[in-house]
């Protein structure tokens, strides 16, 4: 294989930051419905807050510890801040006119008003006087900042008011300076009466509005807003792990302590006030960003979700429960009869969560195993029924990746209630994060134990299996059990990774499963044989598997490769990639599933996988791939991924040099691939039933 230089490779953060911006831009296409334009609008800003806190932070820490290697691309850390911080403004200034000029009148429009202060009638004043003394006044804590009283250690995320005062005896005094932090727990919307519209107020806003009340005997001379992100990486040292739970809840303390890398503060602020605000934080120039919009915008979202406004969203697509399920059996009994393919959201996931609390209640079912990265917490099926399992004397092992990032705490408080009910419950894998998703039920039967496994690319959350889209495999093969187990003893025990018949994982032996399944590829097309790879997933990085699908390219293998954010692949490039085509999708979906398709000379095959193809997956993580077997379960992933290909409504395509283009229908039918498959799903539900029709059992129903 040839060498590669770093002008191959796109930067992995400018490539983000490119994702981020088609976000964006599904907020600003008008053909979108208005909330769910307004919903885009406050993903952006959520993604971006966790891009600084652990993507920018990490860069910070490299610049910091003079650690000046250069990236595949080429790019120093150095100049990877450069480059993020000057598109992070110009985006920032997109939003804030799109805010201001479109998604705020277009609101408006439709009766739904955020009204700034002087808009105000008098009794909505009165309203929100009141609340203000009896609901907000109470849990506010004016701080005085000076030498007597150093600058706060503030929440990262938090809404502050910066405020600059004179003493009414003392104005010689020179200004003084205080900060309010407006309360986190308080809606950051407050919903005003007297009025036919929907009609709000900003809680900082209203916090401004009467903050006399705090400093009698000074006069406010200025008043404005800041907010901070700090470093959110977790780093534990894991060297022994005496007490893993208590060492997690250690690190988030931390966090909130943790370094400021970026000081975000509306643009009407004085330099006075921001320059003592930055010496106080210690900020430097270049984390200062001037915000014309809202700072913090994740409020808008009660907005969005408020019933009653169905026509300013997407027309719903409510889950379908597969026809295999719609018959008067079990559903292990429905399982060992043959594999089953679930396609969530399309797909519902509530055969996922039966699968678990039929297990936990049968009487024959003798142990529970499972991964959980990520859950909806208490309120969750799968949850709930692991504890009843544990209850009911099952031996029920579950393994809590306990550093999903943003999710630790959460994870923590669920892991301790199956501790609780008698589960056996292990935190993580020394230096590895577990992201498999893999779930295993042993049964007595009559003819022996049987194993019954569900693997899948997403996790085990009902409610994000509602809005990412996932697939999950429900099968009772043998082989697929007995990997399961040795999976299982592996992770748990001291067991050596075995020779499995089925699954692949990593960090053994992942990564080398791929590379050879494209170098295959590759020998096919230079024997004049038949090749080809579909291939979908979250973010390509890795550099050894960019350059095996640039060699597979030169060798004439037609590559299509769909990546929803992170590509460092640069297709299209002349003579290294000119059959390699990259297309993303943003939609009402998030688009989460992994899937792989290899010509393989005729003789396809097709794998789903927890893993992406960066090093962090592939080396660093507790991930699987698995086969999909039968041919109609294979050509379901195919058609799939070839509608996601054929989509010229929310795909766009990657340019050489690292820039997207939407694509347009032109002369060709408009196809929306997340619409298409929903309603190709009901013409085939509406097909079968009309020749092999079948009397429906609500799944929740069955005995």
């Amino acid at each position: 294989m040839k060498t590669r230089g770093p002008q191959l490779f796109l930067n992995r953060e400018m490539s983000w930051l490119e994702f981020n911006r088609r976000v964006l831009e599904e907020a600003q296409d008008a053909k979108n419905p208005l909330l769910d334009r307004l919903r885009f609008f406050c993903i952006f800003h959520s993604n971006l807050d966790e891009f600084f806190m652990v993507r920018v932070a990490s860069l910070l820490r490299q610049v910091r510890e003079e650690d000046n290697k250069p990236d595949p691309s080429g790019l120093t850390p150095y100049r990877q801040l450069e480059l993020i911080l000057a598109r992070v403004r110009e985006l920032q200034e997109t939003s804030c006119t799109l805010y201001r000029e479109k998604l705020l009148p277009a609101l408006a429009k439709e009766n739904i008003r955020i009204l700034p202060l002087e808009e105000l009638k008098p009794s909505q004043q009165k309203y929100l006087d009141e609340y203000f003394d009896r609901q907000i006044c109470p849990i506010l804590t004016p701080v005085a900042i000076d030498q007597a009283h150093p600058f706060p250690r503030l929440i990262g995320l938090a809404f502050n008011l910066g405020v600059l005062l004179v003493s009414d005896k003392r104005q010689e005094a020179g200004h003084l300076l205080a900060v309010v932090q407006v309360p986190g727990r308080l809606s950051g919307l407050c919903r005003l009466p007297d009025s036919d519209a929907l009609e709000f107020c900003w809680l900082n806003d209203v916090v401004r509005r009467r903050l006399s009340a705090l400093f009698s005997g000074y006069e406010i001379i200025e008043v404005a807003g800041f907010r901070l992100a700090r470093d959110s990486e977790v780093e534990l040292d894991d060297e022994g792990r005496i007490d893993y739970v208590g060492m997690l809840e250690s690190e988030l303390k931390k966090r909130q302590r943790a370094r400021p890398i970026r000081l975000e503060y509306e643009a009407k602020m004085s330099q006075e006030l921001l320059g003592r605000i930055q010496q106080g934080l210690g900020v430097e120039d270049s984390a200062l960003i001037a915000v014309r919009g809202p700072l913090d915008p994740r409020a808008l979202l009660s907005i969005v979700d408020m019933p009653g406004f169905d026509k300013l969203r997407y027309r719903p697509q409510p889950p379908l429960m597969p026809m295999v399920f719609e018959q008067e059996k079990g559903i292990f009994d429905i399982i060992r009869e043959g594999d089953i393919l679930l396609h969530h959201p399309y797909d519902s996931f509530d055969p996922v969560a039966e699968f678990i609390q039929k297990a936990a209640e049968d009487p024959d079912v003798l142990a529970i195993k499972q991964i959980l990265y990520r859950a909806s917490g208490k309120g969750s099926p799968i949850l709930n029924a692991l504890v009843q399992a544990a209850e009911n004397g099952k031996q029920v092992t579950v393994l809590v990746e306990l550093t999903a990032r943003f999710d630790e705490e959460r994870n923590i408080t669920w892991a301790k209630d199956l501790e609780d009910a008698g589960a056996h419950v292990l935190y993580g894998i020394a230096g590895l994060k577990v992201h498999a998703k893999i779930a295993l039920v042993v049964r007595r039967e009559p003819d022996g134990v049987r194993r019954y496994v569900h693997l899948g690319t997403g996790n085990y959350n009902e409610r994000t299996a509602r809005l990412y889209t996932d697939c999950g495999l429900l099968t009772a093969a043998d082989e697929f059990g007995s990997d399961a187990s040795g999976f299982f003893n592996t992770i748990t025990g001291y067991s050596e990774p075995p020779m499995f018949n089925r699954l692949v994982m990593a960090p053994a032996g992942l990564r080398d499963k791929v590379l050879a399944l494209i170098r295959r590829e590759a020998d096919w097309a230079r024997s004049g044989q038949i090749s080809g790879i579909l291939a979908k997933m979250n973010s390509l990085v890795d550099p050894l598997i960019i350059q095996e699908l640039y060699a597979a390219s030169e060798a004439g293998v037609p590559i299509q490769l769909n990546v929803r954010g992170i590509c460092c692949l640069r297709p299209g490039v002349p003579n290294l990639s000119e059959k390699i085509r990259v297309v993303s999708i943003v939609d009402r979906y998030l688009e989460h599933s992994r899937a792989f398709v290899f010509r393989n000379g005729g003789n396809t095959e097709v794998y789903l996988s927890s893993a992406d193809w960066m090093p962090r997956n592939l080396d660093r993580r507790v991930e699987l791939m698995f086969p999909i077997l039968q041919e109609p379960l294979q050509r379901k992933v195919i058609q799939a991924l070839e509608a996601q290909f054929a989509d010229n409504q929310k795909a766009r395509e990657l340019k050489p040099d690292g820039p997207y283009e939407r694509i347009t229908a032109g002369r060709s039918e408009p196809l929306r691939a997340q619409e298409y498959l929903y309603a190709h799903l009901l013409e085939e539900r509406e097909h079968l039933r009309s020749i092999a029709p079948v009397r429906y059992v609500p799944i929740e129903g069955k005995k």
